[in-house]
């Protein structure tokens, strides 16, 4: 759902911040899509006043369809309608279940809800980080994976309409499952917002072709092998599976400890290998992530010394090269040492600054052609 650019919008929306024993980084970035309709949220420092949610932490990625505006409101509303609950502090789980529900009814009265000149929708995931404890919840296809002793070891599932409990639901409802959308259109089952599939007389909020409940699940943390937790939108996911993004991260966090430029790799990552969305990432990283240490970075720099040299060679040999034969060649040449999960496409700000160098005379025109 949405047009395309001409071009990727590339400039990334970043925030870092620590709390509570956490440091977390969230980027973002429009890309090919006309309107940036992802939000986000997070909160590393308490969640109120109240004594007993001031180690806790909250963090959110939403991922808005057909407009932007109600990504925006449970970016901002969200975590209040949690906590607001008097279910949370005896119960989180349903204090979680009870606030999206609550959020979803009251944005259905929202002005432009009402007069239906706002028909967007937007996908939810967002974890809630105690001392002993992680609370994540799901709502659509943005997903949040636990990186575990290098492992992913815990994941959402993606809410999509072929999945046959969801099925089930819509065709009960009345609505039916083509091409893997909701009637034809909507391509995920659950979601906050999109009211219009969800006026189904007689049924409940949950029973409804969209429904707006989350999925809802606890993990207890392990600081021997807890590293990281990701939340992202499927702008992520589209084109790294859990595998390759716990990896990709993991070698990064091995050779720098700035979570800015982790998260700005990964965004950059995703946009060379091909994503077409919105892209947005949550990273929060545990006290036993891995640090950066001397021989990772030493590969690292003997890994662009060598792509410095091959780009060189190739260069030479063929000085009328376009910039996209460059890309192939370099990768049937098989380097070692690429980061695992990005590969080559996780290289590609350093190979683009040595196609400028090298061929400044044909770089800007063939590299604005390419993009």
């Amino acid at each position: 759902m949405g047009a395309f650019l001409d071009k990727p919008k590339t400039e990334k929306f970043q925030e870092v911040g620590e709390g509570n024993g956490l440091r977390y980084a969230v980027a973002s970035m429009q890309g090919w899509r006309v309107e940036m309709e992802d939000a986000h949220s997070a909160r590393c420092a308490g969640l109120t006043d109240d004594e007993r949610l001031r180690d806790w932490s909250y963090f959110a990625v939403f991922d808005g369809h057909a407009g932007a505006r109600v990504s925006a409101h449970c970016a901002d509303h969200l975590l209040d309608a949690i906590v607001a609950q008097e279910e949370f502090s005896e119960d989180v789980i349903k204090g979680i279940r009870q606030g999206f529900l609550e959020l979803d009814d009251k944005m259905r009265n929202l002005p432009e809800m009402c007069s239906g000149e706002d028909k967007s929708g937007t996908t939810a995931v967002c974890a809630f980080v105690s001392p002993k404890g992680l609370f994540i919840a799901n709502c659509g296809d943005s997903r949040a994976v636990l990186c575990r002793s290098g492992l992913p070891a815990f994941s959402t599932q993606d809410h999509k309409p072929g999945l046959p409990s969801e099925r089930d639901r819509i065709v009960k409802a009345g609505g039916s499952v083509m091409i893997q959308r909701v009637n034809g259109s909507l391509a995920v089952s659950r979601a906050l917002g999109d009211f219009e599939y969800k006026n189904v007389k007689g049924r409940g909020p949950c029973e409804q072709l969209v429904s707006p409940e989350p999925e809802i699940f606890m993990q207890e943390r392990d600081d021997r092998v807890d590293e990281f937790l990701v939340l992202a939108c499927d702008g992520v996911w589209d084109v790294m599976s859990n595998e390759d993004l716990c990896a990709y991260v993991r070698s990064r966090l091995q050779v720098t400890d700035d979570l800015r430029e982790v998260t700005s790799q990964v965004i950059d990552t995703c946009l060379y290998k091909g994503s077409r969305d919105n892209m947005s990432i949550v990273l929060v990283v545990f006290p036993g992530a891995p640090r950066p240490y001397p021989e990772a970075v030493q590969a690292e720099k003997e890994l662009e010394a060598t792509l410095e040299r091959r780009i060189k060679e190739i260069v030479e040999q063929n000085s009328d090269i376009e910039f996209l034969q460059l890309l192939s060649k370099l990768d049937t040449l098989e380097i070692e040492g690429l980061p695992p999960g990005g590969g080559l496409p996780s290289k590609r700000a350093l190979i683009e600054r040595m196609y400028k160098q090298l061929l400044p005379d044909r770089a800007d025109t063939d590299l604005d052609a390419f993009n």
